[in-house]
């Protein structure tokens, strides 16, 4: 497979997003919730949520031990929606600043020499979340 250049936002959408759902689905799962609450929560259908338990989607990531606490951490406190999209950034967040995302951009795309996360603008500090409202 050739790989091409990717924005690390795309690598977010088609590789992290899909993992993190998986994770999350996985741990919400293992808290006893049925497969069509699971779906109905991370807004998705219950086919997806089959085939991140069967690892047939989500599962091209292998996250260190860190992220996959942060992971556990957040999959705990998914109780709706709300939540879970707040959770859902925070991992985000998380992931661009430990460089997780700069090492699983090189995974998927060509990245020209020199790329460096702080030049090119792929994580930020981290700040606290205000409400959308």
């Amino acid at each position: 497979m050739v790989k091409k250049l990717l924005l690390p936002q795309e690598i977010e959408t088609f590789y992290v997003i899909p993992s993190l759902r998986r994770h999350i689905a996985l741990g919400l799962k293992e808290r006893g919730l049925k497969q069509k609450d699971i779906a109905s929560l991370l807004m998705i259908n219950t086919s997806a949520i089959s085939q991140y338990t069967s690892n047939k989607r989500g599962s091209q990531i292998d996250f260190d031990e860190q992220t996959l606490a942060e992971i556990k951490k957040s999959a705990a406190l998914v109780t709706d929606r709300l939540s879970y999209l707040k959770e859902t950034q925070r991992l985000l967040r998380f992931i661009r600043n430990t460089n997780a995302l700069c090492q699983i951009h090189k995974l998927f795309s060509d990245l020209p020499s020199g790329c460096d996360p702080k030049l090119v603008g792929c994580h930020q500090p981290l700040i606290p979340i205000r409400s959308c409202s």
